[in-house]
């Protein structure tokens, strides 16, 4: 037999950021718990409102699941002393385990006898397992930041105020700080807030909506996706998509009720990203754009009741809105009373990071970085590149930035349309903060492209030259975004740049900020990077034996170096992979670091060394000229050919011959034949 067992916590409203992560651990703390208390069950739901977190556990079993354990102890060497009297391993291993020692029994094992006790634990009633299971898992819980209340020892991440929890339908009694479970919970706040009695999941969700709850989160979405579509339609104008908005306000609501409001036209001669950024941020509005893409002035907003009269709702958020955007009015136009380029002074009172410096000194030396790569890539741009590296932070000191930081980039790019700066400088400054985020949009131009390696490689440096570096649990700085950041700039625009070399110079600049010598730090961001590198590679399919042959073979050019993985990766596959694998596995692992002597014909013994040496002649030049061309698909068939004549040599001699010289011809022989593949993987990490 089996039941459903059912949780949930009432509490004041939780920040949405928040619901997510506690659903997640409320399904993985109790799975763990009831795995490791052998209690058998079904499907895990969980849901989350701002006010409450619920979860159910379907098919719970009655009875713990019964255990035989087989446990081997001590040897009997150490079990027993020289008198045959138990040792305090026997009685500790017997005690522990709730017997006496005349209870043990002794088993054979390739290493000799040992201390053994096979015993059964009976299944307990479930029940009597449930509130201290419970209890666990409600004060188990972590948040981002929790509170605390009254003078309770407990902490939660809003004040609780009440508990259900059911088995069965019937209480399963615990208690946390002064409060006790039931199996009443409460209504919406403002609309329903009467207690109603729970007897499970089912019965829960039915009488939550009859209280105005939509208990599931994915159900209030599709809700407010449909009705601020349908609004937005009735409305003349279409939506402005925002996942990420209606993902957000999904868990602010309980019972999602749209509502549409407008604000003065006058307003939207500010930026679009400005009127968009301000009703999203401070307001979590939606807005509208007509047929042509512009932007109109109206907006949706989410109502967690349903007023008796919306048009008071509606002028209560026009009223706030409309402060807000006339404070963005006037750091519009008083912005505008000074250039961008006066502001750059300003950022030498700007500290970027107590240990790396002002603003001022980070742009300096990313500007000299950019003009680097400008140089090096293309040189065409190499003032647009200065330039827009120079005022790419100067919006910093802007009073709209000031008011809305989410705003950097985007503002620098107006304001330097406004002035009349090159438009591939104005799109730099926006283009340089990008990617935002995983899988996000790139710099569109070359320009922007090198702004933004310059800036990221200058970050990461400073912040390993300084010993702020990631660990498994904290990255404070986002520096493996901005790792990931320049390597899908350089696949993206198919730079081909010495990225050690990039990162040595970008460390050579900050050489009176490091706390240990320039060459470790350098060596320690190329690992760093080739790290991600290798998650990238991997993440897309590629294996992990072949990435890690490749880049262990030379990691310099990211381009490069993913031609080649691409090119060995095909070769993989192919049905006589393995044993060319094998065969250049064997040659690697007889050289070792191989010689540094030439290969003398007149000391070979044997036509197999002639006819390898003949066939190594025959195809290096074709080779070399392969690999310069970066045709690495035609590089490994050309030296794939050679493969039976190596296979030949390795039949027909002794490599470690008893005459010195002619071991080491063929070594030098052998050398030669690694050198052909040396730059392009290491073939001992390709997996069997």
């Amino acid at each position: 037999m089996s039941k459903e067992l059912f949780l949930e916590l009432g509490t004041e409203e939780i920040p949405a950021g928040m619901l997510p992560v506690a659903m997640r651990d409320l399904e993985r703390m109790i799975r763990k718990e009831l795995t490791a208390a052998r209690i058998e069950f079904g499907a895990i739901t969980t849901y989350a409102t701002p006010r409450r977190l619920v979860l159910a556990v379907a098919d719970v079993a009655e009875q713990q699941q019964r255990q035989e354990l087989n446990l081997t102890g001590p040897s009997i060497k150490v079990a027993y002393d020289a008198d045959g009297n138990p040792t305090k391993a026997a009685q500790g291993f017997a005690r522990s385990n709730g017997v006496e020692v005349s209870e043990l029994s002794q088993t054979e094992t390739e290493k000799g006898s040992y201390l053994f006790l096979s015993k059964v634990i009976e299944g307990q009633a479930v029940g009597a397992e449930l509130p201290a299971m419970l209890l666990k898992v409600v004060s188990s819980l972590s948040f981002k930041k929790s509170m605390r209340w009254k003078n309770l020892d407990i902490r939660f991440a809003r004040p609780m105020h009440w508990m259900v929890a059911l088995y069965g339908g019937e209480v399963v009694p615990f208690s946390y700080g002064e409060l006790t479970s039931g199996n009443e919970s409460f209504g919406h706040r403002f609309m329903a807030p009467q207690a109603f009695a729970v007897t499970g999941l089912d019965d829960y969700v039915a009488k939550a909506r009859e209280h105005f709850i939509i208990v599931d989160p994915a159900e209030r979405k599709q809700i407010i996706a449909r009705e601020i579509e349908r609004v937005a339609r009735e409305e003349g104008g279409a939506l402005n998509v925002d996942e990420e908005l209606l993902e957000e306000v999904a868990y602010l609501v309980e019972d999602p009720t749209p509502l549409c409001g407008s604000f003065d036209e006058e307003f939207l001669q500010l930026p679009d990203e400005l009127l968009i950024t301000s009703m999203k941020e401070h307001q979590r509005y939606f807005t509208l754009a007509d047929d042509e893409g512009r932007l109109l002035a109206k907006f949706i907003t989410i109502s967690n009741t349903r007023p008796k009269d919306p048009s008071v709702v509606v002028k209560g958020n026009e009223r706030v809105l409309r402060a807000r955007l006339a404070d963005a009015m006037f750091f519009w136009k008083e912005d505008q009373k000074k250039t961008l380029e006066s502001r750059l002074e300003a950022l030498k009172n700007v500290v970027y990071q107590a240990k790396l410096g002002t603003s001022y000194a980070k742009v300096q030396r990313f500007t000299l970085l950019a003009e680097t790569l400008a140089n090096q890539l293309d040189g065409s741009c190499l003032e647009l590149t200065r330039r827009a590296a120079t005022l790419c932070k100067c919006d910093l000191e802007t009073g709209m930035v000031y008011e809305f930081p989410e705003l950097q980039g985007i503002m620098g790019r107006e304001y330097a349309k406004i002035e009349g700066e090159d438009p591939r400088v104005a799109t730099a400054i926006f283009e340089h903060y990008l990617p935002i985020q995983a899988g996000g949009d790139l710099p569109s131009d070359n320009v922007g492209a090198f702004v933004s390696l310059a800036d990221k490689i200058d970050t990461v440096c400073g912040c390993f030259g300084v010993g702020l570096i990631p660990t498994g649990t904290a990255d404070p700085y986002a520096l493996r975004r901005c790792t990931i950041g320049i390597l899908n700039i350089l696949l993206e625009r198919n730079f081909r740049i010495s990225l050690p070399t990039l990162v040595g110079q970008a460390v050579q600049q900050l050489e009176d900020k490091l706390n240990r010598s320039a060459e470790q730090v350098t060596a320690e961001v190329v690992e760093f990077i080739r790290l991600r590198f290798v998650n990238m590679l991997t993440g897309q399919g590629f294996s992990a034996d072949v990435v890690e042959a490749v880049l262990s073979a030379g990691f310099d050019d990211v381009i490069d170096a993913r031609q080649r993985v691409e090119a060995l990766s095909a070769m993989k596959k192919q049905q006589d992979f393995e044993a060319l694998a094998a065969t250049f596995k064997r040659v690697g692992n007889i050289i070792k670091g191989g010689v540094t002597d030439a290969v003398v014909e007149s000391v070979f013994e044997e036509d197999c060394e002639k006819e390898l040496f003949a066939e190594l002649q025959r195809i290096q030049h074709d080779v070399t000229r392969l690999m310069a061309s970066g045709d690495y698909p035609e590089v490994l068939r050309s030296i794939a050919t050679l493969r039976p004549a190596v296979d030949a040599f390795f039949d027909g001699v002794m490599v470690m011959a008893k005459d010195e010289a002619v071991k080491t011809n063929r070594l030098a022989l052998l050398t030669q034949v690694a050198g052909l593949f040396a730059g392009l993987a290491d073939f001992s990490r390709i997996a069997a």
